[in-house]
């Protein structure tokens, strides 16, 4: 399965992107799809996820209802919108998938990984 991210950029602190993760041109046929970011110097943390076929999302603490993650099934595409964008959300921002239906917070949970997008965020 391959990921395509696009839509990273600078943005001024208070403002918004939207990021994309593109899936094949066949069918997405994973469980759960999921936002990562990785800062300099820092380990890859989770921001969201979602189940592809429908469900609740999660988020981590420190999104505080500024991220939304969607999908779009009929163009395989999952998207994070962010509002109210902060410095410290400066990062590497990675899409990733996995056809496991059990754990979704860790970076070792998913098998298939986009390339990341950078997404700075300053005045």
């Amino acid at each position: 399965v391959q990921l395509q991210a696009s839509g990273g950029g600078l943005v001024q602190p208070g403002g918004s992107l939207r990021l994309s993760c593109a899936g094949p041109g066949r069918t997405f046929s994973v469980y759960r799809v999921a936002w990562f970011r990785q800062a300099p110097g820092k380990e890859r943390e989770f921001v969201t996820a979602i189940r592809w076929y429908g469900g609740s999302p999660y988020y981590a603490d420190f999104v505080n209802g500024r991220f939304t993650i969607a999908r779009d099934t009929a163009k395989n595409t999952v998207y994070l919108q962010m509002n109210s964008l902060k410095p410290e959300d400066t990062a590497v921002y990675y899409c990733a998938a996995t056809r496991s239906t059990s754990y979704w917070s860790s970076p070792s949970d998913y098998e298939y990984w986009g390339q990341g997008t950078l997404v700075t965020v300053s005045s």
